[in-house]
């Protein structure tokens, strides 16, 4: 029996594509990111976040390694601001940072086959930065859609430096390492990890009532104080929307979070492929 084509969605009109190469890329990188960036293997691709000093992400992208460096896949509403950032650690290393977003293609690829040449993340999911392989055609909505069901936060401009990547379950999704050295913010996702004292969790939820990313949540077990914050959205082909909130763990324990206020729309809660 013949596998099925996979979805293929062009990435272009909302992601950007960063080039990190030279002779001290991966170094460069290993030392700033979440993740083992030198056990990456060329052609693979990993889930990795990018933390402010207090452990805060700043940015959350797809890492995938080629025979001349690196490429990162992230929001393009953050790719100046990280390219400019980056290059400011660069110091004496051998290192040069590019935006290569005019000159190379970028597609995701999900549920199907996943051809040879493909930079695979996990099983099921994979770029190409080439011309469009062969598949099924998705739209970018279909795209956001599988991220948010299979619970991968992204860090979008309402909400840069508002998690730890636990709270984003970034550990869980493989975008955390706790073997590799130091990165900005590492002792605190570690002391977070190992002491026992994250109060939040992202989980997928589904709302009749148009929602969007940086939008607060509430819960009758924190009254009218935010009980967490709406992180991606995405349209459902059932109607209405399907979304990752980070939200407080006694609030998801209690099943009532709603949109806005108290008395706002409720937010259902769904399974995620893994748990906590």
């Amino acid at each position: 029996m013949t596998a099925a084509l996979p979805l293929v969605c062009d990435l272009s009109p909302s992601n950007a594509l960063l080039r990190v190469s030279g002779d001290d890329a991966a170094d460069f990188l290993h030392n700033q990111f979440t993740n083992d960036v030198k056990a990456l293997a060329v052609g693979a691709a990993q889930w990795n976040g990018w933390c402010t000093p207090k452990g805060r992400l700043l940015v959350t992208f797809a890492l995938a390694r080629d025979a001349d460096g690196f490429l990162l896949v992230l929001p393009a509403a953050f790719a100046e601001a990280i390219a400019k950032r980056l290059r400011m650690f660069v110091l004496r290393s051998k290192v040069k940072v590019d935006d290569v977003s005019s000159s190379m293609p970028r597609f995701g690829l999900w549920s199907g086959a996943i051809p040879a040449g493909a930079f695979r993340l996990g099983e099921a999911r994979a770029f190409v930065f080439a011309p469009a392989p062969e598949g099924r055609t998705a739209t970018l909505d279909d795209w956001a859609l599988s991220l948010v069901r299979d619970g991968i936060v992204q860090v979008v401009p309402g909400t840069q430096e508002e998690f730890v990547p636990q709270m984003a379950n970034y550990e869980l999704v493989g975008g955390v390492s706790f073997k590799k050295g130091c990165y900005p913010g590492q002792e605190i996702v570690a002391r977070t990890q190992y002491r026992g004292i994250l109060k939040k969790r992202a989980v997928r939820v589904r709302s009749a009532a148009p929602l969007a990313p940086g939008d607060s949540v509430y819960s009758d077990a924190f009254g009218d104080q935010s009980a967490g914050t709406v992180a991606n959205v995405a349209p459902s082909p059932d109607g209405g929307f399907e979304a990752l909130v980070v939200a407080q763990l006694e609030a998801i324990a209690k099943g009532d979070l709603r949109l806005g206020s108290l008395a706002g729309p409720a937010l259902a809660l769904q399974p995620l492929p893994y748990t906590f």
